[in-house]
């Protein structure tokens, strides 16, 4: 049996604690949260110990970072040069700049722990399989995609102290529409150029919108659009990929849904790709994928790096 011990009470600790109920073979053994009353009341929720300091934290498999953006590289060093937990998960974003990223490996690796990055979206059934079919060459060169990420995050959303801060959130890219750019940067690899502009229409210190046009080193090139002001709700997540030998087009919560499929000797799979979640599935894998130890499922350093750099220069 596995156990975890939850760095941080907030919204996305829902879906990390319904992902590990879920699984029989791994559990919650601790909770943290430096608001007192959360920690108190999600612990006495799950009977379990609480704290407000993670340092005190010891003899679990797992500690799991899921507090404000900014602050995870931070929780995540510490953690592992003050505890004795031998494995680091990390939430989305793994840090805001590449400098940190670099930092927070160098200060993992000589504590002799592992970090784990979170890129859930990475195990949804239909990506895995766009990537897995671009991997294949069935699709010949990749010419180019257009990538929208259209959601509503209304002034209550961001008006949780952390929410819209530069110094904590770092803008749409790294906050909501992460793992669709992680998605691009996991089908093409690495940027070679991009430019993203982007604005804080709604008077937040980081963009709300963002457009962005890419280059990669394997010469495709294409389109990144996302927003948090859609109005009322959210409005559409779509991917769409034209390719010499194929043009394909996803949309739905977590792109479960095949629009468009037109490829060179494969017919549209017959598969059931629904996700009936507003988060994916994804966090359910990671944490198999823990309990089993495959650890070479996770993004490797490199991987993650890279993936950071390509971030940062589309959202400054």
């Amino acid at each position: 049996m596995k156990t975890v011990a939850l760095i941080g009470c907030g919204r996305i600790s829902k879906r990390h604690i319904e992902a590990i109920s879920s699984n029989k073979n791994i559990s919650i053994a601790y909770v943290c949260d430096i608001n007192e009353e959360k920690a108190r009341e999600t612990g006495n929720s799950l009977k379990v110990p609480w704290t407000t300091d993670y340092k005190t934290i010891k003899d679990v498999d797992v500690a799991a970072i899921l507090t404000p953006s900014g602050l995870h590289p931070r929780h995540a060093a510490e953690v592992a040069e003050f505890t004795n937990i031998p494995y680091i998960l990390v939430e989305k974003p793994l840090s805001l700049t590449l400098r940190e990223g670099y930092e927070l490996y160098h200060r993992v690796e000589k504590a002799g722990k592992k970090l784990l990055p979170v890129y859930q979206n990475r195990y949804n059934p239909l990506v895995a399989f766009i990537k897995s079919v671009i991997d294949s060459g069935k699709l010949g060169k990749i010419y180019q995609f257009v990538c929208n990420v259209f959601w509503n995050r209304d002034d209550k959303y961001f008006s949780i102290d952390w929410h819209g801060t530069l110094e904590f959130d770092g803008g749409v890219l790294y906050t909501q529409a992460s793992h669709y750019v992680d998605m691009v940067h996991f089908f093409f690899g690495e940027l070679i150029e991009g430019k993203g502009i982007g604005g804080s229409l709604r008077g937040l210190e980081v963009y709300d919108t963002v457009s962005a046009v890419c280059k990669f080193n394997n010469g495709t090139i294409g389109t990144i659009n996302a927003t948090v002001s859609t109005y009322k709700k959210n409005y559409i997540t779509e991917f769409t990929l034209i390719a010499e030998k194929g043009t394909i087009r996803l949309s739905g919560t977590n792109l479960n849904t095949i629009d468009f499929w037109d490829v060179e000797g494969m017919d549209k799979p017959q598969m059931d790709f629904t996700i009936d979640h507003v988060y994916g599935k994804g966090h359910d894998t990671l944490y198999k994928y823990i309990v089993e130890e495959r650890w070479e499922m996770f993004p490797d350093k490199d991987d993650v790096l890279s993936g950071i750099r390509l971030m940062e220069q589309l959202s400054y």
